[in-house]
């Protein structure tokens, strides 16, 4: 365990250095190319008769230009749009409005990241938790129905309409179908949304919610995507993997509880689905839930780093204003390359964090098993 905390520590140094080093040199960079654009057209901006928001000026300065220099029409034309760009600049930049120099990580500006940045991590942390136990839940339904031998919805539509062909006047089949439709519909549409970005859902329906709430951002980051889904498959495959173990049937045959209908004194209930930790030990699906959960641990280092990717392109799809997503894509449009890789900064601290909690989690309960492990 101290080799993953040390490994981990180590990436964390090397990015940030990284990113430092890779900022220092673009901001070096962009600063030598902004003096050599001053230098050239410095003297041009200090000519006191001419009025370069004057179209008239302009159009008189580069016939002066092709005039004393007649074989330089591209570098001419070429001279004048710097000027231009240059004036723009300074009605649009923030760095010339502030009197030439724009300071980036003053007190007000790092209060405004760290209260964003704060906020990102309550989001993240509240979907991180809701999607964890989404996908607990789920997977045991799905599970349990399985051993219930249920019928597939395909399987049971299937039927249904074989015995209404082979008794088309049966009203009574008709009745049975027509409910089968509308859940077939419901089905239908809630894996429609389950896999479908998050953006297209939030457009879908923006005129209808306040997509700035963190209640939206909440639910959206929790149902959209794909992650949940993916992640109701993998716990679902980990608990079919462990109910086919050789231990399984030695529990049964130590008379442990393996009868998987509802509602028995010693089996199952509703609320086990909610609180699987509720579960009696006697029942052998206990057992079967706590080696899949073991093994599932891992799998959320990588749902986080998806779920942290799809959190900032929402910000960002959706241009939520004070949030850290459009925070970082209004810093790179402007330029802003230092504010950028210190938000990128935080969210790889964020990563690793969270990297470094699941593993120490995951070494946890593997020391309730293995004794040979230290800390």
């Amino acid at each position: 365990m101290k080799r993953r905390v040390i490994e981990h520590l180590l990436a964390i140094v090397l990015v940030t250095l990284a990113l430092g080093a890779l900022v220092a040199v673009v901001l070096e960079r962009r600063s030598s190319a902004q003096d050599a654009r001053l230098k050239t057209i410095e003297p041009y901006l200090e000519l006191q008769p001419v009025d370069f928001g004057n179209p008239l000026h302009r159009a008189l300065f580069l016939e002066t230009l092709n005039i004393f220099y007649p074989n330089s029409r591209a570098r001419n034309d070429s001279l004048l749009q710097a000027i231009e760009d240059f004036r723009e600049e300074q009605f649009t930049n923030a760095m010339f409005k502030t009197g030439g120099e724009e300071q980036a990580f003053s007190g007000a500006h790092l209060r405004r990241l760290g209260i964003m940045y704060g906020q990102f991590i309550l989001v993240y942390l509240v979907v991180m938790v809701l999607s964890y136990h989404a996908a607990q839940s789920l997977a045991i339904f799905r599970f349990v129905r399985t051993k219930q031998h249920r019928q597939s919805f395909i399987h049971e539509v299937q039927t249904h309409v074989k015995e209404l062909r082979g008794n088309p006047g049966d009203g009574r089949l008709y009745l049975k179908l027509l409910p089968l439709f509308f859940i077939g519909l419901a089905r239908a549409l809630s894996y429609a949304i389950l896999f479908a970005p998050a953006y297209v859902i939030a457009y879908s329906i923006r005129t209808s919610f306040d997509t700035g709430s963190y209640l939206f951002m909440t639910v959206l980051a929790v149902v959209s995507n794909g992650l949940l889904i993916n992640s109701v498959k993998r716990f679902s495959t980990y608990l079919a993997a462990e109910s086919r173990k050789g231990y399984v049937e030695t529990a049964i045959v130590k008379n442990l509880n393996a009868s998987y209908a509802w509602k028995l004194p010693d089996g199952l209930s509703f609320g086990m689905i909610l609180r699987p930790k509720r579960l009696l030990p006697t029942h052998v699906f206990s057992h079967i839930f706590l080696n899949a959960r073991y093994q599932y641990l891992p799998s959320l280092k990588e749902h986080a780093s998806f779920l942290i990717t799809g959190l900032i392109i929402i910000e960002m799809a959706l241009n939520i204003q004070g949030h850290l997503g459009y925070e970082l894509l209004q810093t790179i449009l402007n330029r802003k390359y230092d504010v950028a890789v210190s938000i990128l900064v935080g969210i790889f601290l964020l990563v690793k964090a969270t990297e470094l909690v699941i593993d120490v989690w995951h070494y946890r309960e593997s020391a309730k098993y293995d004794n040979t492990g230290d800390l």
